[in-house]
Order: structure tokens, then C-alpha cells, then sequence
């Protein structure tokens, strides 16, 4: 009979590499549509615009429209349906999240000098926004008929020496990949494979046979947010010049839980056995901050038609991953099932900083203003994914990584389409927004679509705005990037409901 193990080790371990993904790439470099709800209203489309505070995510230019200095607070609600589908076994779940996703405020100095023929108004202002909501959860389960969990721990042990897993102290000056390995090796999922006295290969304990039962639940948290600091000018209200100079926070956490079990037919010796369910639990802490900067101009070309350009640079982020583990193993033989194996190592990984640098984007902007009466707007967005980069570069992990992304990634186009309607102090108001995958296989995570509505009401000196935006976007979610590679195939569905108050100062 087994013995159960239970280890608890000191709390905190400093280590040198974990093994980053192109989904972390990614899930940091896009972004939602956050914002004011006059700005989510409108899908976005607000770089020929201006005169909202979010708009200077957009373009930096926009500030310089505001006639008077402003102060808004947004609050948002957001739903989200994740419909699960694994091996033709479908699940559903719902998450609900509120949080206060926008502040700033914005001041106009006018030059009121009447023989002044150029600048005529200046602006400054501060904007925080959130870029990215990452509640969220997904659970999905299923019988997988080909492969185990016990690839995984088989596919990072192969070729690292048994005598790497002889000191128990040894766990916390281990790499990544061995660290897996030793998992599995300590909870006798993995054996070696033949009797050398130090062998390089392995074999899986988990019985043969396939149909394995496997659940999976992820639930993320966290925010990805933006400081602005703005400031623009206007030449004879024709040409409008900005700049934004941006800090970004991130705190992102990740708790995924996979089970396994199967009943295939055990070995006939009667001290044989196998093991027949595993538990795994990873939790993952990524926190850090980064800088970019944005330039953006808007130009009055006729008294109601705008155009504008904007640049927003690069993000250079400065990350930091935590990770914890904990792994447990029953085995059965012909007298029954055995005690679990458990390895908690009650350990905090603290992997060492990397920096990540997110692609740039360009945005192209018209509207069309209909005196005070309404307007109609529209955005076009190039950002080029295949340039996102981990450093260090000269790490070869992440020369592989970047190799990798270069061509799994894609250049993306984005439309955001935005109109408002005006019945003296009502506004009425609606969007859409189209999005391109940033991967190349678009199976991985499709184009985006997203519809949006919503209404205004003035009351003079306060304004209060309701915006209601939808979204339906398709994925696909590896458990693994080793052994059990399957993906369970979502579909995401999300609704938001936002309030914005505002206030002429």
C-alpha cells in the first residue's frame, strides 16, 4: 500500500524561468471597450470626435473639443456567458462583475484675446480607463478517448535523470519543466520507464485504454488599467494637436482546476496498480506596470466634417509571475482503491521579471456633425500582433517564443461605427464594432462583433449617460500545452451595462 504524502515546505522560492505563452501575449496586448457609456454607446468611434474623456484613448487630440472643464465617474456591469463544448459535452457558465471602470477630468484654458489668430485653447487632462476586465470563468468537461493527464507529467520528464528528484529539498531550485516533472514523479503518475540505474525516460501510470473523464474550471480576475496624462491644443478650432503620456497596471490572477478519473481495467497481478484519478490545481499571480505614449491630431475640414489620426506606441511592460501547485494522485489495485498521493509543496514560486512589448496601433478617424442635431462617426484601426516581443531577446526560451508568435500572430484591421441622435436635452445613441482575430488561425479566437446603444440626458450643468454594449466572440481553450493538448471549443457572450455620471466644473 502507498503512503500519503503531505509536504509543506517553506513559503516564498525564487526561480529563473516559467514558461510564458502566446496566450499571455496576447491576453495582454487587446483590449475591451471600456469607457464612458457615451463612449461605449457609440461603439468607440471617437477619434474625428473628441469631447470625451475616453475619446483620448482614441485620440490624445480630443481634449482640446471640450468648450468647458469636465469630471466624470463611470460605473459598469458586466455578464458573461462562456458556452463550453468538449468532445460533444457542453457546459455553461455566468459571471457577473461591477466595478467603477472610468474617472477623470479634463481643464480648458481659452485664449480670449480677440487679435490672437492662432491658438486659441489649450487643454489638460487626466483619464483613468479600464482596458481590460479579466472576470471571467470557464468551466468546461468531457471524455477525452486518446490522452491523459499522464502525458503531460511523461512529455516534461522525458530526458531529465531520476537523481534530479532524489533530494525532496531540491524542488525549489528547479526550472519549470522539471518542476512538472517532479509532480508527477513524486505522485507515482510517472515511473521510469526501465530499470537503468539512472534513466532518462518514463511512462505513465494512469491505466491504458483512453476514455478519460477530465474537467477543467478557470476563473480569472483582475484588471488591465490605464492612466493617462493629457494634454492638446487648438489652432482657430480648425486643428486640433494632442498628446497622452500612459502608465499601465496590471494585476491578473488565474486559478485552474482539472480533474481526471477513468475505470479502465486494472493490471491482473494483485499487487499491481494504477492510477485512476488526479487532481491539479495551478494558481498563477502576474502583476507589473508599463508606459506608452500616444500623438494624435483632428482637423476640421467643412464646418461639420472632421477628420483625425492618431498613434499610440508600443506598451512596454515590466511583469512579474507567482505560481502555485498542488497535485493529487489515487490509485486503485484488485483490492480496492488506495490512499491519495498528495504533493502540496505549500510553495510560492516568485519567477524572475521579464518585459513584454505590445504592438502599436494606428487609427484613422471621420464624423460628420449634424449641427446640434446628431452626428455620425466611424474609426478604422491597424495593429500588427506578429510584433509582440518577450524580452530578454537574447533569453533562447523567448527567442523561440517570439520566433513563434511572428508567425502564428496576424496584422488586425478594426471598424467602430458610432451615430447620435439629439431631441433637445435627450440623446439618442448607437454602434457597432468589428474586430480581426490576432491570430492567423482564426479557429484559435475569431473576429470580434459587437453591437452597442444607449442614451443621454442633459440637465445643464450634469449630465447623465446609459450605454448598453454586446459581444459574441469564439475561442478555443488548450487545458494543456503538453499531453492532453485537446481544446474545448467556447463561445463567449457578453453584455455590459454602463452609467456615466458627468459634471461641467
Amino acid at each position: 500500500m502507498k503512503k500519503y504524502i503531505l509536504l509543506f515546505l517553506p513559503l516564498l522560492t525564487f526561480n529563473t524561468v516559467i514558461a510564458q505563452e502566446i496566450t499571455d501575449a496576447v491576453r495582454f496586448s487587446q483590449e475591451n471597450l471600456n469607457g464612458t457609456a457615451r463612449f461605449r454607446a457609440l461603439s468607440g468611434a471617437f477619434g474625428a470626435l473628441g469631447g470625451d474623456l475616453s475619446s483620448i484613448n482614441v485620440n490624445p487630440a480630443g481634449s482640446a473639443i471640450f468648450a468647458n472643464n469636465q469630471m466624470s465617474v463611470t460605473a459598469s456591469n458586466t455578464s458573461t456567458k462562456n458556452n463550453s463544448n468538449y468532445f460533444d459535452s457542453r457546459n455553461s457558465e455566468t459571471n457577473n462583475s461591477f466595478n467603477f471602470n472610468q474617472a477623470g477630468l479634463v481643464f480648458v484654458f481659452k485664449n480670449n484675446n480677440r487679435n490672437n489668430n492662432g491658438w486659441n485653447k489649450f487643454s489638460l487632462a487626466i483619464n483613468y480607463d479600464n482596458k481590460n476586465n479579466f472576470d471571467n470563468k470557464i468551466g468546461s468537461f468531457g471524455i477525452n478517448p486518446t490522452t491523459s493527464i499522464g502525458d503531460y507529467f511523461v512529455s516534461y520528464a522525458n530526458g531529465i535523470p531520476i537523481s534530479n528528484f532524489a533530494n525532496l529539498d531540491s524542488y525549489r531550485n528547479l526550472d519549470y519543466a522539471t518542476q512538472q516533472a517532479y509532480f508527477g514523479f513524486k505522485t507515482y503518475i510517472i515511473d521510469p520507464a526501465n530499470n537503468d540505474p539512472n534513466p532518462n525516460d518514463y511512462i505513465s501510470n494512469i491505466a491504458e485504454g483512453g476514455n478519460y473523464y477530465q474537467e477543467n474550471t478557470v476563473t480569472t480576475n483582475g484588471y488591465n488599467g490605464k492612466l493617462s496624462f493629457n494634454a492638446a491644443a487648438a489652432c482657430n478650432d480648425k486643428l486640433y494637436l494632442g498628446i497622452n503620456l500612459n502608465s499601465h497596471f496590471v494585476d491578473y490572477t488565474q486559478s485552474s482546476l482539472f480533474y481526471e478519473d477513468n475505470n479502465n481495467p486494472l493490471p491482473t497481478a494483485p499487487d499491481s496498480y494504477r492510477v485512476n484519478k488526479v487532481q491539479f490545481q495551478n494558481d498563477l499571480y502576474t502583476y507589473g506596470s508599463g508606459f506608452s505614449f500616444q500623438l494624435g491630431a483632428i482637423a476640421k475640414i467643412t464646418a461639420d466634417a472632421r477628420v483625425g489620426i492618431a498613434y499610440e506606441s508600443p506598451t512596454w511592460y515590466k511583469l512579474n509571475d507567482e505560481l502555485t501547485q498542488r497535485l493529487v494522485a489515487v490509485s486503485a489495485n484488485t483490492s480496492g482503491e488506495l490512499d491519495p498521493e498528495v504533493i502540496d509543496e505549500n510553495i510560492t514560486n516568485v519567477y524572475a521579471p521579464y518585459k513584454l512589448q505590445t504592438p502599436g496601433k494606428l487609427t484613422g478617424s471621420f464624423a460628420y456633425v449634424f449641427g446640434k442635431k446628431g452626428l455620425i462617426s466611424i474609426d478604422y484601426s491597424r495593429k500588427n500582433y506578429s510584433k509582440t516581443i518577450f524580452k530578454p531577446e537574447y533569453d533562447s526560451y523567448y527567442q523561440t517564443l517570439n520566433n513563434s508568435m511572428s508567425q502564428i500572430l496576424n496584422k488586425t484591421n478594426e471598424v467602430r461605427l458610432g451615430a447620435e441622435y439629439k431631441i433637445e436635452r435627450l440623446s439618442l445613441r448607437g454602434g457597432y464594432r468589428f474586430e480581426e482575430s490576432p491570430y492567423k488561425n482564426k479557429s484559435i479566437i475569431s473576429d470580434l462583433n459587437s453591437f452597442s446603444a444607449g442614451l443621454g440626458y442633459n440637465f445643464g450643468g450634469t449630465k447623465l449617460d446609459l450605454a448598453y454594449t454586446h459581444s459574441n466572440r469564439n475561442s478555443q481553450q488548450q487545458f494543456f500545452t503538453k499531453g492532453p493538448t485537446d481544446s474545448a471549443r467556447i463561445n463567449s457572450i457578453q453584455n455590459t451595462i454602463s452609467l456615466t455620471l458627468l459634471f461641467e466644473l
